[in-house]
């Protein structure tokens, strides 16, 4: 065991003596100290590392720098996308608007005495028994129960039923529980106009009381006759077929809304007219 040991301790003092003469020649060539060179030669390979480290760290910054960047970019397109179709809508909303204004100008002159508030629908309420919609203006605009509604075209679109100070309701002309004095245009035949919705005729308007010997047309026009709620000359509808009533005695008419309900924006309450 003593042999083997002092051979070790040879074996290390030929290595320091060896580690000793690197020093040296390094300091000879480098001018600096030889604690300095060892310590730098046992680092460089952790220095390697910590560069290929820090290497690694830039490049992972960067990739997250870009990717927030690229996010950001993202984000501020989506919000220019949805600006421009924002931008599209109003303007299509505004010509729309214009063109239901032009044609008001025209009833506006055929119809002096007629005045109206004009008032966007906020709300649909709608079922197999009832056909409404809330507009968003009221009292406060001179808006009570009992109020025709209109289109820019004169068409009858319902009956204001319930209002408040900046909210009204307009049951529409498919509801069963409006009638309308109704006349034919062409032959002067006078009926009344209900919503078909309790008839088992939704989406279109009966109209009832009419002659047995009527002649009726498809196609044919019917307006008000005039009363204290609608004016007269309002168009209600068009007669799309006829047949008799159950009695076999009257007949009746079934009719196409002039209204395009479907595609209703805005509509035009006759607060005051001359009924004639």
């Amino acid at each position: 065991m003593k042999k083997h040991f002092s051979s070790r301790a040879k074996w290390l003092i030929v290595i320091s003596i060896l580690l000793a003469m690197l020093a040296t020649v390094s300091l000879a060539m480098n001018g600096s100290r030889p604690g300095e060179s060892i310590v730098q030669t046992v680092l460089t390979p952790f220095r390697s590392a910590g560069s290929a480290l820090v290497r690694e760290i830039e490049q992972y910054y960067n990739y997250i720098f870009q990717y927030e960047k690229l996010q950001a970019e993202n984000k501020e397109l989506k919000a220019r996308i949805i600006a421009m179709e924002e931008d599209v809508r109003s303007a299509d909303s505004l010509q729309r608007e214009n063109e239901r204004l032009h044609q008001l100008l025209g009833l506006t002159e055929e119809h002096e005495d007629w005045k109206r508030v004009s008032a966007y629908i906020i709300s649909w309420e709608t079922s197999n028994w009832k056909s409404a919609f809330t507009i968003g203006k009221g009292t406060n605009s001179g808006i009570h129960e009992g109020l025709v509604a209109i289109t820019e075209y004169g068409q009858v679109v319902g009956l204001v039923t319930a209002a408040g100070p900046n909210w009204a309701t307009v049951t529409t002309v498919l509801d069963s529980s409006l009638g309308i004095g109704a006349s034919v245009a062409s032959t002067g035949y006078n009926g009344e106009v209900k919503g078909g919705m309790a008839s088992g005729s939704e989406g279109l308007l009966r109209m009832n009381y009419l002659p047995t010997d009527s002649v009726l047309r498809n196609n044919d026009q019917v307006l008000t006759t005039g009363s204290t709620v609608y004016p007269r000359g309002l168009i209600i509808g068009y007669i799309t077929d006829a047949d008799f009533d159950q009695t076999g005695v009257a007949k009746y008419a079934l009719l196409r809304p002039a209204a395009d309900l479907d595609n209703l924006e805005q509509v035009f309450i006759i607060t005051d007219y001359e009924n004639q």
